[in-house]
């Protein structure tokens, strides 16, 4: 049988395969909850039938790739346009026509990267469209790579010829990296801080994890890992796969991961106005 793309509908992983997938490796881990309902996986052709595609530029020169409506984790896809050519970190849960298109007009990627398989959407599509030079993830998400093919695994770092560098933090996922951009005093930290914000988009409150769902904290050796990447990197905004966190400081991050070393171990969501309190000690 031939190889096709399915998507699961309750987290939204691809995966190519020869028939419906017999389950979903992302929803069996401990980090994601399981389908109440049991598997539904959807092929390319119904995926691209029920969901509208969009796009936003956001400060910066930086544009935003979404789909609607909600499909699995439903995350975005960055695009950071560079005349030495444009990279893209995550991926929307799809792209359609009109969405490849303008990412053509752009000038099309020369490098692809994501945080881990939570932030991977379909990053195959860009792969298949695009045919990026680079396609860098780190080692220990490989394993989550089946949909696409890695050309750059790394290890603890891979700055790429437009000035950002790939970091590799681990935490949440073993392969979890983050991808600074000086330029932009952007950190593109995937699923390593969770920003809560209100109807507005301002932001509340801001916490780390293991795993979401299930409110598991982080280990002090995790949370120390965190803390020495990001102290040291020069930020004003923190983009996840799913919020646009702007005026979230280096201090601020670090407060969050020093209150997370505290005994009992806990998720502890912190007020914005508290981190700022903190960040100023």
């Amino acid at each position: 049988m031939p190889l096709s793309y399915f998507a699961c509908s309750n987290c939204g992983h691809w995966q190519h395969y020869f028939a419906t997938p017999p389950d979903c490796p992302v929803c069996t881990d401990v980090r994601n909850d399981l389908p109440e309902d049991g598997w539904d996986f959807r092929t390319e052709a119904a995926v691209a039938a029920m969901l509208t595609g969009s796009w936003r530029k956001v400060g910066r020169d930086m544009v935003a790739f979404t789909t609607g409506p909600r499909f699995g984790l439903n995350g975005t896809g960055w695009l950071l346009p560079d005349p030495r050519g444009n990279v893209a970190f995550e991926a929307a849960p799809y792209y359609t026509p009109p969405m490849l298109d303008e990412i053509h007009r752009l000038g099309g990627i020369r490098y692809l990267s994501a945080s881990h398989v939570h932030g991977y959407g379909a990053l195959w599509q860009l792969q298949r469209e695009f045919q990026p030079e680079i396609v860098a993830i780190q080692r220990e998400d490989l394993r989550m790579t089946k949909a696409f093919r890695v050309n750059w695994p790394f290890d603890d770092r891979l700055e790429l010829p437009t000035g950002q560098t790939l970091v590799h933090v681990g935490g949440h996922y073993e392969g979890q990296a983050v991808l600074h951009d000086p330029r932009r005093r952007t950190l593109f930290c995937g699923d390593a801080f969770k920003i809560d914000q209100d109807s507005l988009g301002n932001n509340v409150a801001m916490s780390s994890h293991k795993a979401f769902h299930k409110d598991i904290p982080l280990t002090p050796a995790e949370l120390s890992r965190y803390r020495a990447v990001v102290e040291p990197l020069d930020f004003d905004t923190v983009c996840t796969p799913f919020e646009i966190g702007t005026g979230i400081t280096p201090g601020m991050a670090v407060a969050v991961l020093q209150d997370g070393m505290r005994d009992p171990p806990a998720v502890r969501r912190i007020p914005i106005e508290d981190l700022k309190r903190r960040s100023m000690k």
